[in-house]
């Protein structure tokens, strides 16, 4: 009985993957817990913020701090290319044009036109090489209970956490200052705070660009360690986002973390047992229906969190926008 799931889902708590959506589903935070704008389309913000990044470190060979900052600067444009047009919108209207956005994004990179930029739908490389010549770790095996790394994905892990930490301290600070008072009162009432002087408008494209470039950033990271598929970055990943934000706590700033870690522990888990149930015959089902059964698990969990405790982990049910 193979039982080695148990250990990744255990790696998974830390792992680059766990913080890259971290990253995203802070940003969803500030765009949804914070603000109120209903953004659908976090992938987008993800997709450009990792191809930006593998088009100009791995294509243009330049420095990976510089490839950092053109990931940080993608998000930025696709954020004000998103907003000056549509956060005049009400929500149900904004979250229609941030998910068919964030397709049109992920179906112009997939665009066999445009694969001697983007490598189509094979995808590209991520261009981590000048990422990993800054790795001022020992070439070896590291083990962390039972765990083993390499120096190439330590480094990604502590790179990764140290991004989401500094984060979660911007935010920390910026949702505690008056800036961030005037967008819980846009959450509230964007009417009343129009009356007091404030520019909502630029607030809301403040609070998107600001949560966009986290999820530039979450991009950036998820494809460190492996290459940019187009098929990464699809609906599916925006709504494990608002699972993972949700399970959390949406106006929360350690939610989004700690939801990160639960969901994808919580995922391979899940893939491990009904994977050991079918190879020993207790599940009447093939091996890729059980790969589907975490997205039935995810949609089921996302509805018992809207139901029963919309302010998630650590949230607090007068600030749940959609419950007021």
């Amino acid at each position: 009985m193979d039982l080695s799931f148990i250990s990744q889902a255990l790696g998974e708590i830390i792992s680059p993957t766990t913080a890259a959506y971290a990253l995203a589903a802070l940003g969803l935070s500030i765009h949804f817990g914070y603000t109120g704008l209903l953004n659908f389309g976090q992938a987008g913000f993800m997709a450009v913020g990792g191809y930006f990044f593998a088009i100009t470190s791995n294509t243009f060979g330049v420095p990976f701090f510089v490839g950092l900052l053109f990931s940080i600067l993608g998000a930025v444009l696709f954020g004000l290319l998103l907003g000056i047009p549509t956060l005049r919108l009400r929500a149900d209207y904004l979250s229609i044009v941030t998910i068919a956005a964030a397709e049109i994004i992920r179906l112009v990179a997939k665009t066999p036109e445009l694969s001697w930029l983007t490598g189509g739908s094979a995808g590209m490389p991520s261009g981590s090489d000048s990422f990993q010549e800054l790795n001022p770790i020992p070439v070896g095996l590291y083990e962390l209970g039972p765990l083993t790394y390499t120096e190439e994905d330590l480094w990604t892990i502590i790179f990764a956490w140290v991004v989401v930490v500094l984060a979660m301290l911007l935010v920390w600070r910026l949702v505690r200052s008056p800036w961030g008072r005037v967008v819980k009162a846009i959450r509230e009432d964007e009417d009343a705070v129009r009356s007091l002087g404030k520019n909502v408008f630029a607030y809301k494209m403040q609070v998107l660009i600001l949560g966009g470039v986290l999820g530039g950033l979450g991009g950036m990271i998820f494809v460190l360690p492996r290459s940019v598929q187009p098929d990464n970055f699809g609906t599916q990943t925006t709504f494990f986002l608002w699972t993972i934000m949700l399970l959390g706590g949406a106006a929360t700033v350690f939610g989004p973390i700690v939801g990160s870690m639960i969901f994808w522990m919580v995922i391979v888990a899940t893939d491990g047992i009904v994977s050991l149930l079918v190879s020993e015959n207790l599940l009447p089902i093939t091996g890729v229906q059980g790969g589907q059964i975490r997205f039935i698990l995810v949609g089921v969990a996302l509805m018992l969190l809207v139901i029963f405790r919309p302010q998630g982990l650590f949230g607090k049910k007068s600030e749940v926008y959609f419950n007021a």
